[in-house]
């Protein structure tokens, strides 16, 4: 199993583009778990060749179960309540 978390964070490069391509297509059929905070319709403005990002989105999205999860994200209550104070274990 391959996860790719926080995925279309950022804009990839010309090489990096590729590179996650040639994995995702070696991968096809295996199990692949991608977790992103843009909604799939905005990963493609991220890649620099709209043919590699096509054909790799279509990979990802049309063979794909989505889950998708609207509510108050968890982070803010892993907060220290102060914040000079350290977290436990720390």
């Amino acid at each position: 199993m391959l996860i790719l978390d926080d995925f279309a964070m950022r804009q990839l490069g010309a090489t990096q583009a590729d590179d996650l391509y040639e994995l995702v297509s070696e991968r096809q059929g295996r199990s692949l778990i991608t977790t992103s905070n843009r909604a799939p319709s905005d990963w493609y403005p991220l890649f620099p060749n709209p043919v590699v990002a096509e054909s790799l989105l279509d990979r990802l999205i049309n063979t794909s179960h989505q889950v998708i999860m609207n509510g108050p994200s968890y982070r803010p209550n892993k907060l220290p309540r102060n914040p000079t104070d350290k977290p436990p274990g720390k």
